[in-house]
């Protein structure tokens, strides 16, 4: 019934600050960035991976009120909205040394798991990202 899961969204309180960190910092791509009046669609994707996009979202219309947006908004901030994404890497160590000379805040340290090596960063608005180098299915953990 289904292909793929082609775009995922974020919550962000500023897109040109969140096109910012996602391409300059994380050295993600833009997908599209398009004025569509009512809102800018602002989507962002890994380099090579043109099948699935992150929308960089605005809270607001049209898909909420402005005291509902507002709301989101506060918890974004508080980070507390539930923001996450997952992206795999093929060396953690040298992608956390990377990212954490450039200043991004680092939540947890790169430490072995039962399906790999991973380690926890935050965006600027309190999103959550796991950026991990994954155990081959096939090796024992």
């Amino acid at each position: 019934m289904y292909n793929a899961i082609t775009r995922s969204q974020l919550f962000v309180l500023d897109q040109d600050q969140a096109k910012d960190f996602y391409v300059d910092t994380l050295g993600m791509e833009v997908a599209t960035d398009l004025d569509l009046g009512f809102m800018r669609w602002l989507t962002v994707r890994l380099p090579g991976d043109p099948g699935r996009e992150i929308l960089l979202e605005r809270p607001g219309p049209p898909a909420m009120d402005e005291e509902t947006a507002a709301q989101v908004r506060e918890l974004v901030t508080k980070g507390a909205m539930g923001g996450w994404l997952s992206i795999t890497t093929d060396d953690a160590q040298a992608a956390f040394e990377t990212l954490k000379a450039r200043g991004v805040d680092i939540t947890d340290e790169p430490s072995p798991k039962p399906y790999g090596i991973d380690f926890g960063i935050r965006d600027p608005f309190g999103n959550a990202i796991r950026i991990g180098q994954m155990f081959d299915a096939e090796a024992p953990a």
